[in-house]
């Protein structure tokens, strides 16, 4: 396994990074066998593992925990906070109250003293970025976390965030988690770009679109469903125009791979990892199956053929749906934001 340098900083990772989501009650609820799983990623040489309070409402991050308990020296170990965590008006965000209180929360549930990367998991329109911002600084001061990210965060709100760390003495985001794929291929417009300009990790989620390229949806399968539907279902009911796009597109780029002698999922990790942008593609195996799979994508090679085969398929800058962007701005999502209250 080579390894990679996190944007600026001095810290080097893996080209895939384990993603913990499917760890838990929202994918394998076998704790041994997530375990099994994440150690195994460790033995290939995977040392960068993403985790997030939320996933499993903080049963992944314990089983992450569990997983690196005597290794935790061979990991960069990153997580996220933001989504709600319970009850109450205080229980999620980007508020100082919220992030120093959640903080302790991750570190007892991964049994660790302190967090390699902390990311913010969505934007928070409601709270002043410097707030965030130096809460976030003060826990790097306090030696809890070493550094901070944020999570699918439209362009003009990385660029804010550099600017306030700047202009007011806080630590900066060092890297950005979007979503990148084949089939989302919307940040290659601003977000990739703008990373590029502020030296700045990318480390993408779901490179197989949330299992679109995992080989099974093809047109004409007798199964075209998904568990992770229940979560978010807009990315998944054909009924969707962009969806029944997206399934023509999967079923193209299928018949690629296969012409090139290639797993799609090969391909599409391949496609994510070949970016000058991208440091680490975060891959999120439920199975072992799924882990091994996965693995041999940073070996493989891409021709320009295949490339501009791919980039007619789906064009470049190309979203099938808001869904699949991961974040939809307020003006996007609520119609009261786009209108000035009659007189």
């Amino acid at each position: 396994m080579h390894y990679r340098k996190l944007g600026r900083t001095g810290l080097q990772v893996s080209p895939l990074c384990l993603g913990a989501m499917m760890f838990g009650s929202w994918g394998n609820p076998d704790h041994d066998d997530s375990v099994a799983v994440i150690r195994a990623a460790l033995d290939a040489g995977i040392n960068f593992i993403d985790t997030a309070d939320v996933y499993s409402a903080g049963e992944s991050e314990q089983i992450v925990g569990k997983a690196i308990a005597g290794r935790r020296d061979e990991v960069v170990l990153a997580t996220k906070f933001f989504a709600p965590m319970g009850e109450g008006p205080n229980r999620s965000g980007g508020s100082r109250y919220w992030i120093m209180k959640e903080c302790e929360n991750s570190l007892r549930r991964l049994g660790t003293d302190h967090i390699d990367l902390y990311q913010v998991h969505r934007p928070d329109p409601t709270v002043d970025i410097d707030e965030t911002l130096a809460a976030l600084s003060d826990l790097v001061h306090q030696g809890k976390v070493r550094y901070l990210g944020s999570s699918t965060f439209p362009a003009s709100e990385i660029v804010e965030a550099q600017w306030a760390a700047e202009r007011r003495g806080r630590e900066r985001f060092v890297c950005e988690q979007p979503p990148y794929s084949i089939l989302v291929r919307g940040i290659e417009a601003d977000v990739l770009p703008t990373c590029q300009r502020h030296g700045m990790g990318v480390i993408p989620w779901s490179p197989l679109a949330g299992g679109w390229l995992s080989g099974r949806w093809r047109l004409g399968a007798d199964d075209l469903t998904s568990h992770r539907a229940n979560r978010v279902p807009a990315r998944y009911d054909l009924s969707v125009p962009g969806n029944q796009q997206k399934l023509e597109a999967a079923d193209a780029l299928g018949r690629l791979a296969d012409e090139a002698g290639l797993t799609l999922v090969d391909m599409a990790l391949a496609f994510v990892i070949r970016n000058p942008a991208v440091t680490s593609a975060i891959i999120g195996p439920r199975t072992m199956d799924q882990l091994t799979g996965q693995l041999g994508a940073p070996e493989v090679q891409l021709s320009d053929d295949v490339l501009d085969r791919i980039d007619e398929i789906v064009p470049p800058g190309t979203n099938f749906t808001w869904a699949d962007a991961g974040y939809t701005p307020p003006m996007v999502a609520d119609p009261r934001a786009r209108r000035r209250p009659a007189r």
